[in-house]
């Protein structure tokens, strides 16, 4: 176990809409600072899984478990450990890009001592510091959900489908920072089974292993 990251638990984890399961019976541990890819297609529930485990969403079976070196963390305090980034998270559009670094700062700061100027030169978007959010291109809105999450100061780190919006040179980017920023964190990412996402990671879990159908007579 690494020292002072944060170790996580799934206990026969189960989540439906309406009569659906999504997932059920689901176990799986995340070893403290471990890197793991959470694998499925289009609609398999990977993301519903993610958002379960971050806490946003709550399960209608089981619980989720955080630790650090054996205590366990109480539910409440489980927000201060996480950082999260997904394509459907909403950025404040009418901030300018150095008001939301400030904004964002001013609630959790970063790891390493960065100040909000060293995150946007990090982020690469310098020459956009006074544009707003609302004129960015999806890419530089990807850019910056991804420089907040994993430059956060926050041991869990939970990506979903992270190169989504990206070109080439930015997933260059995307695989430098989770390289250099992430490497002490526990991280979960989601993916369509875009290896740039997730080759990182040393273990994975699959959705599709914990479908349940039931049977009518």
């Amino acid at each position: 176990m690494q020292e002072g990251a944060v170790f996580i638990s799934l206990n026969n984890l189960g989540k439906k809409f309406g009569r659906e399961w999504i997932f059920k019976n689901l176990n799986f541990e995340f070893a403290a600072g471990s890197k793991t890819v959470i694998l499925g297609g289009n609609g398999s529930g990977k993301s519903t899984l993610l958002q379960v485990i971050s806490g946003f969403v709550m399960p209608n079976e089981g619980k989720v478990n955080y630790s650090r070196n054996n205590e366990a963390i109480a539910d409440d305090k489980i927000k201060n450990q996480i950082s999260f980034a997904s394509p459907y998270l909403q950025l404040v559009e009418d901030f300018t890009l150095t008001e939301m670094v400030g904004h964002a700062y001013a609630f959790k700061p970063f790891i390493q001592n960065i100040d909000p100027q060293k995150f946007i030169e990090l982020i690469q978007l310098e020459a956009a510091k006074y544009k707003f959010i609302k004129q960015f291109s999806s890419g530089m809105k990807q850019r910056l959900k991804l420089g907040l999450a994993v430059l956060s100061d926050a041991p869990v780190l939970l990506l979903d489908e992270p190169v989504s919006n990206l070109d080439k040179n930015a997933i260059a980017w995307y695989r430098n920072l989770v390289t250099e920023y992430g490497k002490d964190k526990t991280v979960i990412v989601c993916s369509n089974a875009i290896e740039e996402e997730y080759f990182f990671c040393n273990s994975r879990l699959s959705v599709e292993d914990f479908k349940f159908r039931e049977t009518r007579a």
